[in-house]
Formats: structure tokens, C-alpha cells, sequence
């Protein structure tokens, strides 16, 4: 089944973000910390897309985003900013990200958000 990589330190943000993915047909796979996401990489092999939040402990989104760029196995795979912090929407998306998708996620707007960056078109939305 095609996966989600989910990159989020936040137990209630991860839990919601994955019941919404399972429900569009996708399988999760959560790095809670950051410094095991080169790790948690070989593990996967049908990553679809990665949810990134940009503020965690110790190591920040954009730094993990250089990270996964980096890594081959995502070369197509969009990365998207998940975040509260909704007045980053431009440093995102001029860092390169693919898209950003504010928190709380909007469940009624999730699945097309998510047929849309899946489908190759960036979605920049904060609500």
C-alpha cells in the first residue's frame, strides 16, 4: 500500500493526520524525532508524499526538508509544510517546499488538499 511519511513531534497532530490519510487510502509511517528520519528513509519504499512540520525540538523543518531533498528515493515525492505556524507560508514555500497545509487540518478540505499535491499541484493553504 502506497505510504505517507509523516515528520511531526506532536502525539495529537500525528494521530489526526494519519486517521486522515488511512481514510484517503494511505498507509503511515511517523518519525516523532527528527534524527531518525535518514533511518526511518530505508525503510520505506512507496512513499507518496511527506508531511513536515516545521517546528520540533532541536532540529527545525527546513533543516530536515535539505535532508530529504537530499535523498534520492524522494526526488518525486512532494514535501509539505505541516504547520501551525501559518505566517511561514512563503518561507516555505520559497525554502521549496511543495506545498503547506496549516494545522488544525481541515477535514472536510483534506481529501481534495491531498488529491491535488498527489496529482502534482501545490496546495498553499492556512486554514
Amino acid at each position: 500500500m502506497p505510504q505517507a511519511l509523516v515528520i511531526d513531534d506532536n502525539n495529537f497532530n500525528v494521530s489526526i493526520l494519519v486517521r486522515y490519510l488511512k481514510e484517503q487510502g494511505l498507509d503511515s509511517v511517523t518519525v516523532q524525532n527528527p534524527k531518525y528520519v535518514a533511518t526511518s528513509l530505508e525503510a520505506l519504499d512507496d512513499v507518496k508524499i511527506v508531511f513536515l512540520d516545521l517546528e520540533m525540538p532541536n532540529i527545525d523543518g527546513f533543516e530536515v526538508l535539505t535532508t530529504l531533498r537530499a535523498d534520492s528515493r524522494l526526488n518525486n515525492v512532494p514535501i509539505v509544510a505541516h504547520s501551525v505556524h501559518i505566517s511561514e507560508i512563503k518561507v516555505a514555500h520559497d525554502a521549496g517546499f511543495d506545498g503547506f497545509i496549516g494545522k488544525p487540518i481541515n477535514a472536510d478540505k483534506f481529501p481534495r488538499q491531498l488529491a491535488r499535491i498527489l496529482d502534482g499541484k501545490g496546495v498553499w493553504e492556512t486554514a
